[in-house]
């Protein structure tokens, strides 16, 4: 079994940052691509940024030259570095990965999101 766990979410002011951490853990032969998505109230859950195994990012444009996605293979865990943060960055946050628990099979996982709010 694997469980993704999100960490780092809560209160800051506008302009100001915060840093989410997800650290991936069980069965875990390998760990793909991994990324973060966002739902705010009432709106659709949007993807934020992705890094893939060889760290090339990608990154919505709302959140470009703000947010900067990284992951620490030693210890299977994707950061979001999130600065100069919007009130309209508030959301849930939510940590995704595609895994291989074996040469074989890979699947999907995602933790359970970190709330994320900004005051203006």
């Amino acid at each position: 079994q694997v469980q993704l766990v999100e960490s780092g979410g809560g209160l800051v002011q506008a302009g100001g940052s915060l840093r989410l951490s997800c650290a991936a853990s069980g069965d875990i032969f390998s760990i793909n691509a991994m990324a973060w998505y966002r739902q705010a109230p009432g709106r659709q859950r949007e993807l934020v940024a992705t890094i893939t195994s060889g760290v090339r990012t990608n990154y919505a444009d709302s959140v470009k030259g703000r947010f900067t996605i990284s992951r620490d293979n030693a210890k299977n865990t994707v950061y979001l570095q999130m600065n100069s943060l919007k009130p309209e960055d508030t959301a849930v946050y939510y940590c995704n990965g595609d895994i291989n628990i074996s040469t074989r099979r890979a699947y999907i996982y995602w933790g359970p999101g970190t709330q994320v709010t900004v005051s203006a």
